[in-house]
């Protein structure tokens, strides 16, 4: 699409459609380009943590550190600080959906890759789906569908008069708007981010293809673009955090005696 913009003389801006790929061979979704990269994050994300754990010892190398201090972050940061005495049960969850959301958001900014699997909406619905299902079966596990139910519509100390309007508000946060957002939120993040950068690295491009002074103007095009490669990757870990705080406070609010 590109070749032809140039080759026209008019620049189409990038649009939805640079994130639909046609399967790479066969007519199936499932061999397009963001499945075989969520594969790839899956191999790369278990190499390096098996491969940095393989030979551990008490003075740890370069990459049994960076393993360590991943794992070290999301344990203490994320699972004991917010989820509290419980949260080791349930740091392989958080762990993995750490990880596996960052790598997949980096593949944005990784040359020749160059695409984050987080934004087409599907994987971050899939994932949103997973944590939907775990902070659920932990409420009812601890509290009992009945009390667990009862304590997310019928909010302890409230006027019954209240609870006409309250609710179906807390019915539809805990069961509709929770799983809805959190998935959003990792997509339009992801969509808008990538979308930026296609405008200036595009735009760059194309005015490289026009006069003098618009080749000129290019190198700002892609001093744009390269600002928010590194602003990118700020968000890109942002993100996968935000995604991974929301999952721990979400199982520590269904922990909770009255939640």
């Amino acid at each position: 699409m590109l070749t032809e913009t140039l080759l026209s003389g008019e620049f189409e801006p990038p649009s939805a459609a640079d994130f639909q790929f046609a399967p790479i061979f066969g007519d199936s979704i499932l061999f397009s380009k963001p499945v075989f990269l969520v594969a790839l994050s899956v191999i790369l994300v278990a190499s390096f943590f098996i491969i940095s754990a393989r030979k551990a010892a008490v003075v740890p190398s370069r990459l049994q550190f960076a393993g360590e201090g991943v794992y070290s972050f999301v344990r203490n940061s994320i699972g004991q600080d917010v989820i509290g005495p419980e949260f080791m049960r349930f740091v392989p969850f958080l762990f993995t959906l750490f990880t596996f959301v960052l790598c997949n958001n980096l593949f944005g900014i990784i040359p020749f890759l160059q695409f984050p699997s987080m934004s087409r909406i599907g994987f971050p619905i899939a994932l949103a789906i997973f944590t939907y299902v775990v902070y659920h079966y932990v409420g009812i596990k601890h509290h009992g569908l009945k009390k667990y139910v009862k304590d997310i519509c019928f909010m302890p100390g409230v006027p019954k008069w209240i609870y006409i309007i309250l609710t179906p508000v807390e019915f539809a946060t805990y069961f509709i708007v929770r799983p809805a957002t959190l998935s959003l939120r990792l997509f339009a993040n992801m969509f808008a981010g990538h979308l930026l950068l296609l405008v200036f690295t595009m735009g760059g491009e194309h005015l490289l293809a026009s006069t003098i002074l618009m080749k000129i103007l290019s190198i700002f095009s892609f001093g744009f673009a390269i600002g928010l490669t590194f602003f990118e990757f700020g968000i890109e870990c942002l993100q996968a955090y935000i995604f991974t705080l929301l999952t721990a406070l979400y199982i520590a609010g269904a922990l909770a005696d009255e939640h």
